[in-house]
């Protein structure tokens, strides 16, 4: 028979077994990889807006816009929001299409810790095009238990 100490021992054991852990830079850029289909990505075309240093991580706002002209022959087709140090490598993904009428979402994220942001659009070309940003944050959010 266990005491109760042993049965909360282990429930707390089972906690720290079921916290997720923190991406890394190198999952972050498997899960680029994986979004570009091994496509090369370029500089420019996208712009990540978002303060490089944030007072609390809790809500940030981010927001991309991809310049292109959204028509049938040239469009963005998804967006996405990569970052290193969150639980989750990938925030956001969105799909656009020429319907769209032009290539900007907007969206508030959570920032475990300071840490470095990644735009990345793929056209319907193929092509992928990235921004990224370094974000310093003074308050971090998404930390359990630490």
């Amino acid at each position: 028979m266990n005491t109760r100490r042993e049965i909360v021992v282990a429930g707390f054991g089972a906690l720290l077994l079921l916290r997720p852990a923190s991406a890394t830079p190198e999952a972050m850029q498997a899960a680029i990889t994986a979004f570009t289909g091994g496509a090369p990505l370029r500089e420019g075309r996208v712009v990540l807006d978002v303060a490089t240093l944030v007072d609390n991580g809790n809500t940030v706002p981010v927001a991309v816009r991809v310049d292109s002209p959204m028509t049938a022959a040239e469009h963005v087709q998804r967006i996405a929001i990569f970052n290193e140090h969150n639980p989750g490598t990938e925030v956001a993904v969105f799909h656009l299409g020429p319907r769209s009428g032009r290539a900007a979402v907007n969206t508030r994220m959570r920032l475990a810790t300071s840490q470095r942001l990644v735009a990345v659009a793929r056209m319907s070309d193929g092509s992928c095009w990235q921004h990224s940003v370094d974000v310093v944050v003074t308050l971090a959010a998404c930390i359990e238990g630490g």
